[in-house]
């Protein structure tokens, strides 16, 4: 059997849903959205007139059934997993494997599997998205522009007006009050959720804005993969009001409450329910480092309208090069195996732009 179907585990959320209907234009018939909801499955089949194929599919009891995988040459991963048994499944068969989670603990347990996917024939890649991703590739641009990248201050700027799907909802929810460490001058930090506010300047009309500290994972990858001694990662929302109220709810302990799981449904049933202000994204690194023996401060960054729809196409693209490139085998984060601007350039004409600002502060060498 031929191995050239795209097999999208919950490609009809909200992510799923623009990653399947991208590729199906690329590869129809050969798309697969798998779930345990088939009539969601079915559904999104039917709006594209068959180009997308239903299956149903529980990926956290599928891991001993590898039939599951006749025919499939790559597996996008959209769900959250308690383990990394299914993922060591698709490896080990010659499946490659993209997933869009944030969640660093996972991640580094996808990374121990380095030589089973090589023994296997599959790439797999992670950081694949806006934020981790798009951080990644402007990361690995920015420390091109230098001759000695000292630090990265990186910041995710969304919009509130967005509906989102509960998934990346309640993972936003569960992380407001974590505790986590980062990179410093090549020293390990403990710091906080929505505490240490920064200030940048955005591009366009959004200026000035502070964002505070969340522990997106790529904060936690790129010191490792880009060898640099201080990343930082912060979060802000296109209301500043918003953004302010956050961190003043955390600075009096209200987030403490969201150690109680009925915390946490509470808030996540109200930010659902809730939107208000626009749909925008910026994703943008601030990197400081030395060029011509002068110390110099630049500034990256992507912006467009509808975080899911910007995370979907960035893994449509990277989907679209392993079904079309020859890739080397093992597991890879995505500065790991693109050319940033190739990438960016790919996507902008999806509404996506790219900014630059360079030397935006001079600093006495």
């Amino acid at each position: 059997m031929a191995k050239d179907k795209i097999m999208i585990v919950g490609g009809y959320g909200a992510v799923g849903r623009v990653i399947a209907t991208r590729l199906a234009e690329k590869f129809p018939g050969q798309v697969i959205v798998a779930g345990r909801n088939y009539d969601k499955a079915n559904e999104l089949s039917q709006a594209t007139q068959g180009k997308v194929l239903p299956l149903a599919l529980d990926v956290f009891n599928a891991h001993n059934t590898p039939e599951v995988l006749d025919g499939v040459s790559l597996v996008v991963m959209c769900l959250d997993q308690p383990d990394t048994r299914f993922v060591e499944m698709c490896l080990r068969n010659g499946v490659d494997y993209v997933d869009v989670t944030a969640t660093y603990d996972f991640i580094v347990q996808v990374e121990a599997l380095a030589e089973v996917a090589k023994a296997g024939g599959s790439t797999a890649v992670l950081s694949v998205g806006l934020a981790p991703g798009m951080t990644n590739l402007l990361a690995r641009y920015a420390q091109s522009q230098f001759d000695d990248l000292q630090r990265l201050d990186i910041y995710a700027l969304l919009g509130l007006g967005e509906v989102h799907g509960e998934a990346a909802v309640r993972w936003t929810v569960e992380n407001l009050n974590a505790t986590f460490t980062v990179q410093e001058n090549g020293e390990t930090r403990q710091v906080k959720s929505f505490e240490d506010g920064k200030q940048t300047v955005f591009p366009g009309k959004l200026g000035k804005r502070t964002a505070y500290r969340f522990d997106f994972s790529d904060q936690h990858v790129l010191p490792r993969t880009l060898g640099v001694n201080s990343v930082s990662m912060r979060l802000a929302f296109d209301s500043a009001l918003a953004t302010h109220l956050m961190a003043f709810y955390k600075k009096i302990g209200l987030f403490g409450l969201l150690r109680y799981r009925w915390a946490q449904d509470a808030l996540v049933k109200l930010l659902m329910s809730f939107h208000f202000g626009s749909e925008i994204y910026v994703i943008q690194v601030d990197a400081l480092g030395r060029v011509n023996g002068q110390i110099q401060e630049h500034s990256f960054a992507v912006t467009g309208e509808r975080e899911a729809r910007g995370t979907g196409l960035v893994v449509a693209e990277v989907a679209t090069r392993l079904m079309t490139d020859d890739l080397p085998p093992g597991v890879f984060h995505i500065e790991q195996l693109f050319a940033p601007l190739s990438l960016i350039n790919a996507l902008e004409n999806d509404d996506l732009q790219f900014h630059q600002s360079a030397n935006r502060g001079v600093v006495s060498a």
